[in-house]
């Protein structure tokens, strides 16, 4: 008999110290089905909280029809279920896989609590496809190392309980448990690569060498640990090397060998929770963007990031869209929300701490903007006024904050630039401005 638990449940047993919560990622396919009979069955010897949670992609005609068969079988057995619908952007540009992975992901983060358990479905044979995948793109030991059996996730930790378990084990267990799942088309479409691995491939390896499997597993292994070593041997320079604010110094990287700079600056990617740039992607930060001229303002855009340089500092960013059209009316004791999750601006009456008056007759003309294209001011500590963007240069902002830092406008004069300054001409102690975006307030 194909008896799972012992190897699931060893897994999972040293997690369950403190209690935490359990959730299982359920599609309702063999894998994730097999595992909800097995959590099942550990919830009620080990006295647990367990939840799953079904995604509907939206991509299938039979999805409605997944979801409820994943709620029969959760009221069977009375573990409770949450279904969350997507609507995936396939306008994106990215792949559809991609885009189904990160909603799907991004959807069961939110039921994971401080030191909670995400559990999925994942295999022995889904390892040697994603070691393969690497291969193809031409990964690193990172890559190779494929998938972890821990690792961080949100606030809690995803664990995959049976990646030391083989497909054919899990089909022969849910056979001798006569259990159902549902049968998604899309895993026959060859279109897909990790369909063209696993129907294509992988056949074709194990026939020919039936050990494969187990020599490519090894191989992740020995690719991890060699990952796992360059962070022990790295981390303390890397610690060294970036700032507060999460930049990295050019000068301090500037004197490692070319590949220990590269590694640096994939876990300082890693660490930042970017994907982490490919070889020409790293060469062209360091030539074109750490080693521009002095008076460039050099940038590099990838997938998920832009990365730009500052004070000779490296700096990761997420893609920000243009704001510099927004504007919006603010009155006194009121709070306004800043677009592109730039947190809330509010302009607070006190007669204790506050540096900004504003006349009667002007209080209803009040605007913030983030536009500081041909505007100057007078900060109270300078002698004379000056343009914003000679302003900006002085007070040290970076060139991409530039125009993503509230202005507080009245009659088409400054009064204040939050976090910044107040204008001279406005000065007072009847109201606070306060940029609530990590706290930034003049």
């Amino acid at each position: 008999m194909s008896d799972l638990y012992p190897a699931f449940a060893g897994k999972l047993v040293k997690l369950v110290g403190s209690k935490p919560k359990l959730v299982l990622a359920l599609s309702g396919g063999i894998d994730s089905r097999v595992m909800l009979d097995l959590l099942a069955e550990f919830r009620d010897k080990q006295r647990v909280n367990c939840i799953a949670v079904h995604v509907n992609h939206g991509l299938s005609k039979n999805a409605a029809a997944w979801a409820d068969k994943c709620q029969i079988w959760c009221d069977e057995y009375q573990v409770p279920l949450y279904i969350e619908n997507l609507t995936l952007d396939i306008s994106s540009g990215d792949s559809l896989e991609k885009l189904a992975r990160d909603g799907r992901y991004h959807a069961l983060q939110k039921y994971i609590d401080a030191g909670d358990v995400l559990l999925t479905g994942q295999h022995a044979d889904d390892q040697v496809e994603t070691f393969l995948l690497a291969l193809k793109r031409g990964s690193g030991p990172k890559g190779l190392a494929a998938m972890p059996e821990v690792k961080p996730f949100g606030q809690g930790i995803i664990v995959r309980p049976m990646l030391d378990i083989s497909r054919k084990q899990v089909e022969e267990y849910a056979a001798e448990r006569k259990l159902h799942w549902v049968d998604d088309e899309s895993n026959l479409d060859t279109r897909f690569d990790r369909n063209f691995i696993r129907h294509r491939v992988t056949p074709l390896l194990g026939e020919r060498w039936p050990s494969f499997p187990q020599a490519i597993r090894r191989s992740a292994q020995h690719c991890a640990e060699q990952e796992a070593l360059l962070d022990e041997l790295l981390t303390q320079p890397l610690n060294l090397l970036v700032d507060s604010d999460n930049s990295i110094e050019i000068e301090g990287l500037d004197e490692y060998s070319e590949r220990a700079r590269n590694q640096l600056l994939r876990m300082w990617t890693r660490r930042c929770g970017f994907l982490m740039p490919s070889q020409v992607q790293l060469s062209k930060l360091w030539l074109e963007v750490a080693m521009a001229a002095a008076d460039a303002n050099p940038q590099l855009n990838t997938s998920d990031a832009q990365f730009r340089r500052f004070n000779n500092k490296l700096y990761i960013l997420k893609s920000a869209e243009d704001i510099s059209d927004w504007q919006t009316p603010i009155e006194l004791n009121t709070t306004v929300d800043l677009p592109d999750s730039l947190g809330s601006l509010t302009l607070k009456q006190s007669f204790t701490s506050g540096n900004i008056a504003i006349p009667e007759e002007k209080k209803g003309s009040l605007l913030v903007t983030f536009n500081p294209e041909g505007l100057s001011a007078h900060p109270l500590e300078r002698n004379h006024s000056r343009k914003l963007k000679k302003l900006f240069q002085e007070y040290k902002v970076p060139s991409w904050l530039r125009r993503r830092t509230p202005i507080l406008m009245c009659d088409g004069q400054v009064v204040a630039v939050a976090g910044l300054f107040v204008d001279r001409a406005f000065y007072g102690q009847e109201c606070e401005l306060i940029w609530d975006n990590d706290v930034q307030s003049v």
